[in-house]
């Protein structure tokens, strides 16, 4: 892949806690390519989800450097919100607001953030229900809705914002076993039209198939990285090799 486009640089990158005693991540460096399915991987604890939300600055990194498109964004005065436009975060909780119809949490952001036109919001929010299976639910509230569809809400909402890159921090842990096919399938759907993708996620199929290339973080560091064949039927540290035997 030396053609490909770099999107973010990630250096050095250290998140600490309690004065240096926690190193929630403790010097990760990777590249994320344009068009990428970046899976990650590990044990609870390991620094994942901090990683992932370090990338959009939910997290401030004590050290390190994350460089988007060639702007640094650690410790630069860079417009946030802006910024965050670019990268869509779909979280373990679906965070929508309960007062509000589907289709109004879906137009909020456009049209507050973006001063996007309403009934433009409107028509893109109908077509994005339309194509995750939902299109029947947009003047529903979201105690109407099931896990499941509460969490294709949340992507729709995320794409909303036309992002470049999409984050996902664990989407399915959240759901009854039966719900989650539904929400990989969108995953993967996404993955197939080119969006960049950074997942943090226990479903090893998911990684398996979707992925083209898998991180193994433990302990705040990032221990391996590769492609699928790569991580699961070469692992070359024995972290990993344990890691696999107790989830596959």
């Amino acid at each position: 892949m030396t053609n490909a486009e770099k999107m973010i640089e990630v250096r050095d990158l250290k998140k600490h806690y309690n004065y240096g005693q926690i190193k929630a991540l403790d010097g990760v460096t990777v590249d994320i390519n344009r068009g990428d399915v970046m899976v990650v991987i590990g044990p609870s604890g390991s620094g994942k989800s901090t990683f992932l939300r370090s990338l959009n600055l939910l997290e401030e990194p004590t050290g390190g450097s994350i460089v988007y498109k060639g702007e640094e964004i650690v410790g630069t005065k860079i417009d946030i919100d802006k910024f965050r436009q670019n990268m869509g975060m779909v979280f373990q909780h679906f965070n929508l607001f309960p007062h509000k119809t589907i289709l109004e949490n879906l137009v909020l952001a456009p049209v507050m953030v973006k001063h996007a036109d309403r009934a433009e919001s409107e028509k893109r929010a109908k077509e994005l229900l339309a194509r995750v299976g939902l299109s029947d639910r947009a003047n529903a509230y979201p105690v109407q809705l099931s896990g499941g569809q509460k969490q294709r809400v949340a992507i729709v909402r995320a794409l909303m914002m036309e992002p470049e890159v999409m984050l996902f921090d664990e989407p399915t842990s959240a759901l009854d076993p039966e719900m989650v096919g539904e929400v990989l399938d969108v995953m993967k759907e996404l993955a197939e039209e080119g969006m960049t993708m950074v997942c943090v996620t226990h479903e090893m199929g998911f990684a398996r198939e979707v992925g083209n290339r898998v991180l193994f973080m433990a302990d705040g560091r990032l221990i391996e990285e590769g492609t699928p064949d790569d991580i699961f039927n070469h692992p070359k540290s024995e972290r990993l090799k344990d890691f696999l035997s107790k989830v596959l």
